[in-house]
């Protein structure tokens, strides 16, 4: 499933979680930083109250270079609002307990819309002159199967119907152009990390 994957791509379940000292990173970025120091600030206070909940050690903690922690790479904000206690042991572990790891990245799918059973991509088929244009930075679901069909794009193999929400996405083969769409599971994933080709490489994994 999409929540076993997400623990491979972002530590290879759990084999690399960072090792840079979350307090000194989250201080670096949010005072020597100034593009995104206000973000950052806002992630230190977060860990402040984190470390205080969760009784971590602030001086001990570690994890990425930006302060996400534990298998699911959880920034402190995400940890405070989305973590849960997988098997009632009244902590949320997200270095060591799977119990939790696991509940803890299928609630933030949930929290995010995660529609069970329902669909992430389907492939497409183009008209000999399609009219379409991408913006391969878009990841909202701006578009419908009718619209899509209407610009030359043929969904394949989804039973969604017209009206269902989707973006169309670049995604280059070997052998030149090619497009996908998402629907909005796939934008849910988007959610965990900005990125159409991530969020690709999560469904795709999955799948296989």
């Amino acid at each position: 499933c999409s929540s076993d994957l997400i623990m491979g791509v972002e530590t290879k379940y759990g084999r690399f979680v960072g090792k840079y000292r979350v307090l000194d990173a989250l201080m670096t970025l949010a005072f020597d930083y100034p593009p995104r120091s206000d973000y950052f600030r806002g992630e230190l206070e977060q860990f402040l109250l984190l470390y205080s909940e969760e009784h971590l050690d602030p001086l001990t903690v570690t994890g990425s270079y930006a302060g996400a922690m534990g298998v699911p790479q959880f920034m402190p904000s995400s940890y405070r609002m989305f973590a849960v206690d997988g098997n009632d042991d009244k902590k949320r572990d997200l270095w060591n307990d799977w119990d939790d790891i696991l509940a803890s990245i299928a609630n933030y799918f949930v929290e995010h819309g995660w529609e069970s059973g329902g669909p992430v991509l389907a492939e497409t088929r183009l008209d000999p002159e399609p009219k379409f244009q991408i913006d391969t930075r878009n990841l909202e679901l701006n578009e419908t199967v009718d619209s899509l069909n209407a610009q030359g794009v043929e969904v394949m193999g989804t039973p969604q119907t017209g009206t269902t929400p989707a973006v169309l996405i670049s995604a280059e083969q070997q052998n030149g152009p090619a497009y996908r769409v998402g629907f909005k599971n796939f934008y849910v994933i988007t959610r965990y990390s900005r990125s159409a080709r991530y969020a690709m490489a999560v469904h795709d994994l999955a799948e296989a």
